[in-house]
């Protein structure tokens, strides 16, 4: 097989959630770690995107020269519906790529590896864009809650040549229940019998899928925190030659952010593609465990952010989480939208809004915004229009603070108008409280979840400021 790796890109929830918050709330106690949890604004959609917005920067490469995008989580935003495609308009990805949601388990994120490696080796395609991503919702009061993340991985793949390469794999399968949700069910239900999973399920499958692998260093999806470590002690002493040691690559990842489902496997690896050697990167989900080995021969763009992109956080409480969730609700007055997500506006406009389109005017060069709401120039009347794509950075022309609000909005919002980089000028709600706005901030938009309506979830752009020293997303576009 001959797939190389070209660069890498991550993500989480913005939120970390100690575990003993979780464990006291329900009387258990204890617990060491912590989980990655997705705000109110954020779920596996704007993960995914922001993992390959830094993994195309990564890799120098403009979003539509890509082939193909294979998404794998096993929460996408729409249970039927065009999570694919909201995904390709926030990437501006061309119209013609091809891919699909791979979605089901938490095995999910290594379907899609392997749907992009089985059409790079083909020929078909020679760049693919391979993203894993979930935002795992418990249910309340189940030991699952205290670790469940949210978390993304992007890799770029290519057919010609790369940082990495993708030397060998393995498989095995059986008819088991473990994790699982129903049709008519939102909560992922725990495994039934935590000893019978470990000994009869796990540590068997995972064993038979590692063998034949001389990899050194191992990333083990760790569904209690132990059986990672487990495997890869068991490893060492069977399969691998007597002078060799495995390593766990994925355990720190696995403390910090909790289990990130299908994420997991090679959100797990990506800060050891900075060094080289052989690496294997496993996954686990509905009864079946793969494994893959990589050759790292140098550092793999991107994977040398890895850390620092994961460090970004904030603490959160096991109430706020509970809100976030949907769990804690408020019975008073609500506001819903005026227009159904599936009519002609949403039609019409979705493309420009999520591809952050603008009309240049051909005659004085005012850039309108969003073009389909403006077909006369705001500034000279013109009616003649270039589509440009909007710049990702600006400044903060002025704002103002909302601090009452109905559901489902929450107090303090911001509404800022932004001078962006391009000379546009444009007005977004803000991703944070407010109070680190300032007029003449620096400035970039980011894509988050404004609300969910009538069951479907909305996406937007909001403004974030630029903390001194941070990596600008998309620096590249």
């Amino acid at each position: 097989m001959t797939c190389f790796v070209q660069s890498v890109g991550v993500a989480a929830g913005r939120w970390r959630l100690p575990t003993s918050d979780v464990n006291q709330a329900w009387g258990r106690g204890g617990g060491r770690g912590q989980s990655a949890v997705c705000g109110p604004d954020e779920d596996s959609l704007t993960l995914a995107w922001q993992a390959a917005d830094r993994a195309l920067d990564a890799a120098d490469l403009a979003p539509e020269t890509v082939e193909a995008m294979w998404w794998g989580t096993a929460r996408p935003p729409f249970a039927e519906g065009p999570s694919w495609t909201q995904l390709a308009a926030v990437l501006r990805l061309a119209p013609a790529t091809h891919g699909f949601v791979v979605s089901g388990s938490s095995h999910s994120g290594i379907d899609a590896f392997v749907a992009a490696l089985d059409a790079l080796e083909s020929g078909r395609i020679d760049t693919a864009l391979v993203l894993a991503s979930d935002a795992v919702n418990p249910a309340v009061g189940g030991v699952f809650e205290a670790i469940a993340g949210a978390g993304a991985v992007a890799l770029v793949l290519s057919r010609v040549s790369g940082a990495a390469v993708v030397t060998g794999a393995g498989s095995t399968w059986a008819p088991v229940l473990d994790r699982y949700r129903g049709d008519s069910e939102d909560e992922t239900r725990e495994t039934y019998d935590g000893r019978l999973f470990r000994e009869q399920i796990f540590l068997p499958m995972m064993a038979e899928a590692a063998g034949g692998s001389n990899a050194t260093r191992w990333s083990i999806p760790d569904p209690d925190g132990r059986l990672a470590a487990t495997v890869v002690k068991r490893l060492s002493v069977v399969d691998m030659p007597p002078d060799t040691l495995a390593t766990l690559v994925s355990s720190t990842a696995r403390a910090e952010l909790g289990d990130t489902g299908a994420a997991a496997p090679w959100l797990g690896a990506a800060a050891a593609l900075t060094e080289p050697g052989s690496l294997a990167v496993m996954a686990y989900g509905a009864g079946r465990a793969t494994r893959f080995d990589v050759d790292v021969t140098s550092p793999v763009p991107g994977a040398d952010r890895v850390a620092a992109d994961l460090a970004v956080s904030q603490p959160a409480n096991y109430a706020q989480v509970l809100r976030a969730r949907k769990r804690l609700t408020t019975t008073g007055e609500s506001v819903e939208m005026a227009v159904p997500p599936g009519s002609a506006m949403f039609v019409r406009g979705n493309r420009e809004t999520l591809g952050l389109l603008g009309g240049r005017c051909v005659d004085c060069a005012t850039i309108n915004i969003p073009p389909s709401i403006h077909p006369a120039c705001v500034s000279c009347g013109g009616t003649k229009f270039d589509e440009v794509q909007l710049a990702r950075t600006g400044t903060v022309q002025t704002f103002v603070i909302n601090h009452t609000m109905p559901q489902p909005f929450e107090a303090p919002l911001p509404l800022i108008v932004v001078d962006l980089d391009d000379g546009s000028r444009i007005q977004l709600q803000g991703a944070t409280d407010g109070s680190d706005i300032a007029i003449d901030t620096r400035v970039e938009l980011v894509l988050r979840r404004y609300t969910v309506e009538r069951g479907v979830p909305i996406y937007g752009w909001k403004v974030q400021p630029i903390s001194a020293g941070q990596p600008i997303e998309g620096a590249s576009a």
